[in-house]
C-alpha cells in the first residue's frame, strides 16, 4: 500500500483550456498522456459551479488551467488562485494559428487551448493586482472623456458647416473661437430657432465632457502622489513631452519595468517593432506591428512629436524635474539631443510620420534605462 507522499508525487497533470464568455464557459480536458481531450463540457459560467466541477476533477489528477485575455478580465483567474488551483491568462495575438484550418468554434478554441498549453507554446500575459487595475481603469477612462471630447467638438464644427456658419477669425479652439461658440448659444445668436436648439444641445454635451475629464485631471494628480507611483511618475516626467497624464499611463499599463530584459523586448511589447518577411538572402521589413498595448504607444508617438524641435529645457520641463536624480536628469538631456538628430535625420528622406514612430521606438530605449533603478518590490509591496 502507498503513502500519501507517493500517492501525491506519482498524481498525473491534467490540462485545461478555458474558452470564457460572459454566460459559459466551455472546457477541455487534456490528460497529460492523452493524444486527444477525454472531456469537453459546456459549463455556465457560474463561479460556485465551476469550483464543484473543477473539485471533482482534482480528484484525478494535479489541474494547470489556462485560458484567453479577453473582455471577462481577471476575475476568473484571481477565484482560481484562491482555490488553490494553477491558472495562467493567455495572450490572444500570440496563439500559433494554422494556416489551413477554416473552421472556429469554442470547443476548438478550447482543445487548442489545452494542446498548446500542454506544450509549451503559450505566452502569459502580466496580471495586474486588483488596486493596480483600478488605478489604470482611473487613467483610461480620462483618456475615453478625451476621445469623447474629439468627438463633439466634430459635431459642432460639422453642424455648424452644413449651415453655413465658419469660424475664419483664427484657429478653431482657440479663445475667440470659445467666445463665438458661446455666443451662437444666446439668444442675439443668427442661428435659426431649430438649429440653435440643436447646437445648445451639442455644446451642452461638449461642456460636460470638459468638465469631468477636469473632475479626472484631478483625480488623477492625486493618484499620481501615492507612494507606489510617485517615484515612476516622476522619473517619467523628466523626459520632454511626457507629461502628468502621459507618465500616469505609462506608469500604471506597464508596471513592472524589469520583466523586460533588454528595450527591445519593451518596444516589441508596445508594437513599435516593424514587420518582417524574410527568406534566403532577401530582408524585407515593413509597418509597425501595432500589436500589445495601444495606450503606451499613442502616448510615446504624441511625445516623440516635441523632438522635432531643438533641444531645450522649458519652464514647464524644469518644474517638472525638480526634485529627481540628476542622473535622470542627464539622461533626459541626452534624449533630446540625440532624438531631435534622429528626427531631422529621417525627415529628409522619410515622411515626418514615419520618422516620429522611428523616435518614439528609440524614446523607449532611454525610458527603459531610466525606469531599471526603480524598486519593483517596494511598488509591489504598497
Amino acid at each position: 500500500m502507498s503513502s500519501p507522499s507517493e500517492s501525491i508525487a506519482t498524481r498525473s497533470m491534467i490540462y485545461l483550456g478555458m474558452d470564457v464568455h460572459k454566460e459559459s464557459i466551455t472546457i477541455a480536458v487534456l490528460p497529460a498522456g492523452a493524444k486527444t481531450p477525454t472531456r469537453l463540457d459546456r459549463l455556465a459560467n457560474d463561479l460556485p459551479k465551476l469550483k464543484r466541477w473543477l473539485d471533482r476533477l482534482a480528484r484525478d489528477g494535479e489541474l494547470r488551467v489556462c485560458y484567453e485575455a479577453s473582455g471577462a478580465g481577471y476575475v476568473l483567474h484571481r477565484a482560481m488562485l484562491e482555490w488553490g488551483y494553477a491558472c495562467e491568462v493567455i495572450a490572444p495575438s500570440l496563439i500559433p494559428k494554422r494556416p489551413g484550418v477554416q473552421r472556429k468554434h469554442d470547443k476548438r478554441d478550447a482543445t487548442d487551448l489545452a494542446r498548446l498549453y500542454r506544450a509549451g507554446e503559450l505566452t502569459a500575459v502580466r496580471i495586474p493586482s486588483e488596486s493596480d487595475e483600478r488605478v489604470r481603469d482611473v487613467v483610461r477612462c480620462r483618456e475615453t472623456f478625451q476621445h469623447e471630447i474629439l468627438k463633439s467638438r466634430h459635431y459642432i464644427l460639422k453642424f455648424l458647416a452644413r449651415r453655413g456658419f465658419v469660424f475664419r477669425e483664427g484657429t478653431n479652439w482657440c479663445t475667440p473661437h470659445l467666445k463665438w461658440l458661446q455666443h451662437l448659444t444666446t439668444d442675439a445668436s443668427p442661428l435659426a430657432r431649430h438649429d440653435r436648439l440643436v447646437f445648445r444641445e451639442y455644446h451642452a454635451l461638449l461642456m460636460y465632457k470638459l468638465q469631468r475629464r477636469d473632475e479626472l485631471d484631478r483625480q488623477i494628480e492625486q493618484l499620481a502622489l501615492l507612494p507606489a507611483l510617485a517615484p515612476m511618475v516622476g522619473r517619467l516626467q523628466c523626459f520632454r513631452g511626457i507629461s502628468l497624464h502621459s507618465a500616469m499611463v505609462l506608469a500604471t499599463e506597464i508596471v513592472d519595468w524589469r520583466r523586460f530584459e533588454r528595450p527591445a523586448q519593451l518596444a516589441c511589447y508596445l508594437g513599435l517593432i516593424s514587420r518582417e518577411d524574410s527568406s534566403g538572402d532577401r530582408t524585407r521589413l515593413g509597418s509597425i506591428t501595432k500589436a500589445g498595448n495601444s495606450h503606451c504607444r499613442h502616448v510615446l508617438v504624441q511625445a516623440a512629436w516635441s523632438y522635432r524641435h531643438r533641444p531645450q529645457t522649458s519652464v514647464d520641463l524644469a518644474r517638472r524635474q525638480q526634485g529627481q536624480p540628476p542622473s535622470v536628469i542627464t539622461h533626459s538631456w541626452k534624449a533630446q539631443q540625440r532624438l531631435h538628430k534622429r528626427f531631422n535625420h529621417l525627415s529628409y528622406r522619410k515622411r515626418p510620420q514615419i520618422a516620429v514612430v522611428a523616435v518614439a521606438r528609440e524614446l523607449v530605449g532611454f525610458v527603459w534605462a531610466t525606469m531599471q533603478d526603480v524598486d519593483v518590490a517596494e511598488y509591489q509591496a504598497a
